[in-house]
């Protein structure tokens, strides 16, 4: 993959009028040096789009598996426009990495249909160490910042819909 393809997943391309949106980031705390690398790049991503520091919540939970649930309160008791979920699973040696992985995906897809609200799957699913290194602002790029871009642009999204 060039640099300029993991350049283009991350560039948010959008109308950039996000200066009002709440923005929840739920972090993982399992994995930190990893979950904490996609968050600096999913606030770098939010900071440049305009979204200003006051309308960012960050909050933690302790691992991967709780991030649907904490999706779940934080949407019902803070009301933010989109939720960003950060984590970082890695393949042991049982079939735990699957049923994790499994779990948090239809998790947050079923919080985002709940509540028809952006819920954003940021979460690594690596064979290793090394490979999230690479996806946590490493030569694949940081998936936090993905995150943060498919954040925006969902929301652009249900404006322009919402604007018909």
């Amino acid at each position: 993959m060039s640099q300029e393809e993991v350049h283009q997943r991350s560039f948010y391309q959008g109308d950039g009028l996000h200066a009002h949106d709440q923005i929840v980031i739920l972090v993982s705390r399992w994995n930190a040096e990893i979950t904490q690398a996609l968050l600096k790049g999913a606030k770098q991503v939010l900071a440049s789009t305009g979204v200003p520091d006051i309308c960012i919540t960050i909050k933690e939970v302790p691992g991967t598996f709780e991030l649907p649930l904490g999706a779940s309160w934080a949407l019902e008791h803070l009301q933010p426009d989109a939720v960003i979920c950060l984590g970082c699973v890695i393949q042991g040696e049982t079939r735990h990495f699957d049923f994790i992985c499994d779990s948090v995906a239809q998790g947050i897809q079923r919080v985002a249909l709940d509540y028809q609200k952006p819920v954003i799957f940021g979460i690594l699913t690596t064979q290793n160490q090394a490979q999230a290194m690479e996806r946590a602002g490493g030569k694949i790029g940081n998936k936090g910042e993905e995150a943060a871009v498919a954040a925006l642009e969902m929301l652009d999204l249900r404006r322009g819909l919402s604007s018909r």
